[in-house]
C-alpha cells in the first residue's frame, strides 16, 4: 500500500464514517463481530500512513450514541475490540507521535474502556504532529443538547453575562473545541449520509462516499479521497473572484 500522501492541496482534518462493517461479514457468512474485527486491522493500517503524511488530524465515528440500541452481545463484543485495540495500539501512537483525544458522552462507557482510554491519553499527551480522535458514544444533537446545557449552567452561575453570540463563541461549548471544523468526510460502504455525525462542524466540510465497505478500505482507496477533495474548489459561501464559473 502507498502510504505516500503527496496531493498538491492535502485536508488538515480528516473525518470518516467507518461504516459497512456488519454487511461485510454478513456477505461471507460471517458472525457481524468479525467484521469489526477487520474493521479495527484497517484502522491500524490507515494509523501508519498517518504517521508519516501531513494530515494533522483524523477523527473516526467508531461508536454512536444510536449503537447501544444493537444486541448487548454485539456491543459487548465492540467494547472488548476498543479495549484490545487501545491497549495494542498505545506504544505504535508513541512511536509515531500521534495524540489520542475522544468525543462524546465518554462517562457513559464501560469503566474498564474509560481507564483504557485514559491511560493511552496520558502517553501521548504531550504530542501534536497528529491528533486521533474517537468519536465515542458520540450523536451530534446530543452534542448540541450537552452544550445547550453547560451554557445554562454559566448563565446560571454568572460564569459568563449572556449566551453565545457567533459561532466561535458557541464552538467553544461542543466536544470538539479543541479540534478545527473537518476538511473531509468519507463515508465508506455505500451509504449517501452522515448519520448525526459532526453536523454543525461539517457545515463546508467537503463530502467523500465511497461503495467500498470499511474492512475493504485501503490506503489507496484513502488516496483517491484526497485526490477528489484536492481537485475541488473551496469557497465557505463566497465567489472566488480567479474562477470564471463562479
Amino acid at each position: 500500500m502507498d502510504s505516500d500522501f503527496t496531493h498538491s492541496i492535502i485536508p488538515n482534518h480528516v473525518a470518516i464514517i467507518m461504516d459497512g462493517n456488519g454487511r461485510w461479514a454478513k456477505k461471507r457468512f460471517l458472525p457481524r463481530i468479525e467484521g469489526h474485527r477487520q474493521g479495527v486491522k484497517n484502522v491500524r493500517k490507515l494509523l501508519e500512513a498517518l504517521a508519516g503524511s501531513q494530515i494533522r488530524f483524523l477523527t473516526l465515528f467508531a461508536f454512536s450514541v444510536e449503537n447501544w440500541q444493537r444486541p448487548k452481545e454485539e456491543v459487548d463484543a465492540l467494547m472488548d475490540l476498543l479495549k484490545q485495540f487501545l491497549r495494542r495500539e498505545g506504544d505504535n501512537l508513541v512511536k509515531n507521535r500521534i495524540r489520542l483525544e475522544t468525543i462524546g458522552r465518554r462517562n457513559e462507557l464501560p469503566e474498564e474502556v474509560r481507564e483504557v482510554l485514559s491511560a493511552v491519553q496520558e502517553k501521548t499527551k504531550q504530542f501534536d504532529d497528529h491528533v486521533l480522535t474517537l468519536a465515542l458514544n458520540y450523536g451530534s444533537r446530543t452534542e448540541v443538547l450537552d452544550a445547550t446545557s453547560r451554557i445554562a449552567r454559566d448563565l446560571a452561575s454568572g460564569r459568563i453575562n449572556e449566551p453565545p453570540s457567533t459561532w466561535a463563541e458557541y464552538q467553544h461549548y461542543l466536544y470538539t473545541s479543541q479540534l478545527p471544523d473537518p476538511d473531509l468526510i468519507i463515508r465508506t460502504s455505500g451509504e449517501w449520509r452522515v448519520s448525526n455525525f459532526l453536523l454543525l462542524q461539517s457545515a463546508y466540510a467537503e463530502l467523500y462516499f465511497c461503495d467500498v465497505p470499511w474492512p475493504e478500505f485501503s490506503v489507496d482507496h484513502f488516496n483517491e479521497a484526497l485526490e477528489s477533495y484536492s481537485r475541488r474548489e473551496r469557497r465557505f459561501g463566497r465567489v472566488l473572484l480567479s474562477s470564471p464559473e463562479s
